[in-house]
């Protein structure tokens, strides 16, 4: 089969999680915030908004674990606009305490109180035609309510533990489910609707402002999910509903005991006499939400790691082979002009890179590897085809600033070699702009590292669980125009401005850093853990918000107002 290229134009994109945006109700939605960062993006000459998964959220908050691989977060309903269609009251929901830190999701409150709310808007949504053809157009849904629900009369244990005839989804006993629980199976087909109207509005705003949205889809499910639960012979499970060998990666210089993730395995011989057909139908939906979509561990689909089920380690794991080509012929014969994007880092060997070429999906080059000499080389800047997307890192990545105080010596002595500098505190900015410089026609700058803020930002740190793992939020003060302005001069200078083709030569503002070009003194952060949260607003002096690490809850002004010579970077000082 003739494999082509479905390429970027040269652009630039931003990679922030629907629950980063501002919110007043504890994590950031699809309501006001969101259309209103949309326009920074458009005024930011972006082309693309990258995100998170949209799935429901599940063992330690983590949206690459969840309980459906096809339903949305209920988080992400916007209260405000079920008020404005008559379904709330604003007193049901403002009025409670939603989160302590405006910068950080409180997601035991979110979980505590966001269902009594949707729920009472259920009671007065009136439109049952509405819900009806929902649940008949997504076949998915009825297995999904019904794992809710008898997740949640079993006291929320995993369905392996649930009675024999409840796991083995026994016809008599899901019939009796589905009689006496027939209102939470509309409640529950509500919230999808509801949460898909949401979506799907917000996604139109940003195509009509020329922004397309990247997705992101994990390679494996959640063992403890709808999509285990109501279809075991895709997975390598025992008679007991349990697996037999997990997923995982290898030890490394990273890992010395491999990651352990915990997923089940699918049984690939079984799916490809199938044709695949659960995963097309996973892609379409995904399809369905993005216009883009990254699929993660794409080596996973060249060959994959097992690890023995109960193992406390990755280290007794081994190589198994995936379904390769098959699968990619699969997918471009359904979707011939779907464009993914192949999250191929890790481990990676000529087996793997030729299957990415054989797809002809443009791969990850993250600037960060470049200088770690755990890579293997594959990183290096002027080595980035034009097929591939440049990141400064990943929801999985330290931000560019934590990464310039906490990266070894000798990496920063290298990278300051590389690009031409002498000075450390100047390594994030110039490390932006590396990335935009680079041959990759698309490049994806973290939010985090736009404001240039520090470690204590990230979004996750693999094989952690807990913590400050995907709280992280911006403020509405952020998204200052001063911002937007300097992103949108570096997106000229390097042929990335949506809609520009310009040099930026000419304009007077190329000169403006993001605030990624703050110094090391700009905003020391301790990584002492305490929630104050830092302002955006680029090229701040060395003194202007230094961290107290006092552990108070005080919010720091934008750095708006600041005149134009604060922000002018002299590259290569």
């Amino acid at each position: 089969m003739e494999r082509k290229d479905l390429a970027f134009s040269r652009s630039l994109g931003t990679l922030l999680h629907i629950s980063s945006l501002p919110s007043l109700y504890g994590i950031g939605n699809f309501g006001k915030a969101a259309y209103e960062w949309v326009d920074f993006l458009q005024d930011a000459k972006q082309s693309y908004w990258q995100i998170l998964p949209l799935n429901p959220t599940g063992k330690g908050d983590s949206p690459y674990q969840s309980f459906s691989a096809f339903a949305g977060n209920p988080y992400f309903i916007d209260f405000d606009i079920l008020r404005d269609e008559g379904l709330l009251e604003r007193g049901e929901y403002a009025d409670m305490k939603w989160g302590r830190v405006e910068t950080l999701v409180d997601f035991k409150r979110v979980y505590k109180y966001r269902e009594a709310v949707l729920r009472k808007a259920y009671v007065r949504f009136a439109d049952d035609a509405a819900i009806d053809e929902f649940i008949a157009s997504n076949e998915w849904m009825e297995q999904y309510g019904l794992f809710l629900i008898i997740k949640k009369a079993q006291r929320h244990k995993p369905w392996m533990q649930w009675s024999e005839a409840l796991r083995a989804r026994d016809a008599d006993a899901l019939r009796k489910i589905k009689a006496n629980y027939a209102a939470d199976l509309r409640y529950h087909a509500f919230v999808q609707y509801q949460f898909k109207r949401q979506w799907d509005a917000l996604h139109a705003y940003a195509n009509e402002k020329g922004i397309e949205i990247i997705g992101d889809i994990p390679i494996y499910v959640s063992l403890d999910s709808a999509d285990v639960w109501s279809n075991p012979e895709l997975y390598q499970l025992g008679a007991d509903g349990y697996p037999l060998e997990v997923s995982g990666c290898p030890p490394d210089s990273f890992a010395k005991d491999g990651q352990l993730w915990g997923n089940p395995l699918y049984d690939w011989d079984y799916l490809a006499k199938t044709g695949y057909l659960w995963w097309l139908r996973r892609l379409r939906s995904s399809f369905a939400l993005y216009d883009v979509l990254r699929l993660d561990h794409f080596r996973g689909l060249e060959s994959y790691f097992a690890i023995p089920y109960g193992a406390k380690s990755a280290a007794g794991g081994s190589w198994r082979p995936g379904p390769g080509r098959d699968f990619i012929d699969a997918v471009k014969a359904e979707m011939p002009e779907a464009r993914i994007i192949a999250e191929d880092l890790g481990y990676l060997t000529d087996e793997v890179r030729g299957l990415l070429e054989y797809s002809g999906y443009p791969g990850m080059k993250i600037i960060q590897y470049a200088f770690d000499a755990r890579e293997a080389g594959d990183y290096v800047p002027y080595k980035y085809g034009a097929n591939s997307i440049a990141y400064t890192g990943t929801h999985d990545n330290d931000t560019i600033r934590g990464w310039s105080r906490n990266a070894p010596p000798e990496c920063i002595r290298d990278t300051m070699e590389y690009i031409g500098i002498s000075h450390r505190r100047d390594v994030p900015n110039s490390m932006i702009r590396l990335t935009l410089q680079t041959g990759s026609n698309l490049a994806v700058i973290p939010m985090q590292d736009w404001l240039g803020l520090g470690g204590e930002t990230r979004m996750n740190t693999p094989s952690t669980v807990g913590g400050r793992n995907w709280r992280w939020r911006m403020r509405a003060a952020d998204m200052e125009p001063k911002l937007s302005e300097s992103i949108a001069a570096m997106a000229a200078i390097y042929g990335r401005g949506a809609g520009a083709g310009r040099t930026g030569g000419d304009d007077e503002d190329t000169g403006r850093s993001s605030g990624a070009g703050r110094s090391d003194d700009d905003n020391g952060d301790s990584d002492s853990g305490d929630d104050t949260t830092r302002s955006s607003g680029a090229g701040r002096s060395d003194d202007d918000n230094s961290d107290s690490g006092s552990g108070d809850d005080t919010t720091r002004s934008s750095g708006a107002g600041r005149s134009d010579d604060e922000n002018i970077v002299e590259m290569g000082e």
